[in-house]
């Protein structure tokens, strides 16, 4: 079980598990969102390319934050909702071999005042390469549960 609302302290951190990227995630996610870019799907043409090589789409790598945020076992079975994505920028590519980790603080944990089975959880995200490079990050917020809600069982 993940934590409550209310086991969330500001200013704590943590740090997900490595996600290596590869090129069968980039073909799938092309195929999937049906952007064939060049610069996702074509090497000879992004050698060209400020890159030098294919890179994977920005929302690629905004998906993995979902999953190794989900990763840190804090939100199982207590994550209701998505809320919002706050400022999310992209700093720099992520490719094939890359391998990214989540780094997360959260800055806000409280409960609702209207309905005391629910609060909202807000935390900044970095997306950081395997090189200490930040390539993505931006802030979630997700509605979460609340013990004060929180039937016996």
């Amino acid at each position: 079980m993940g934590y409550y609302i209310e086991d969330f302290q500001v200013g704590e951190t943590f740090i997900s598990p490595g996600r290596t990227i590869t090129e069968t995630d980039l073909v799938m996610f092309a195929g999937l969102s049906w952007d064939t870019n060049p610069a996702h799907t074509d090497e000879e043409h992004s050698k060209q390319s400020p890159f030098g090589k294919r890179i994977a789409h920005g929302a690629l790598t905004l998906s993995y934050a979902t999953g190794l945020l989900a990763k840190s076992g804090r939100m199982d079975e207590t994550a209701i909702a998505f809320l919002s994505i706050e400022r999310w920028e992209f700093k720099g590519p992520v490719c094939a071999g890359d391998t990214i980790r989540l780094h997360t603080t959260t800055v806000e944990a409280r409960t609702s005042r209207t309905k005391p089975d629910r609060g909202a959880w807000k935390g900044d995200l970095k997306i950081i390469n395997q090189n200490g490079d930040i390539c993505q990050q931006g802030t979630f917020t997700i509605m979460m549960k609340a013990r004060g809600g929180a039937r016996p069982s």
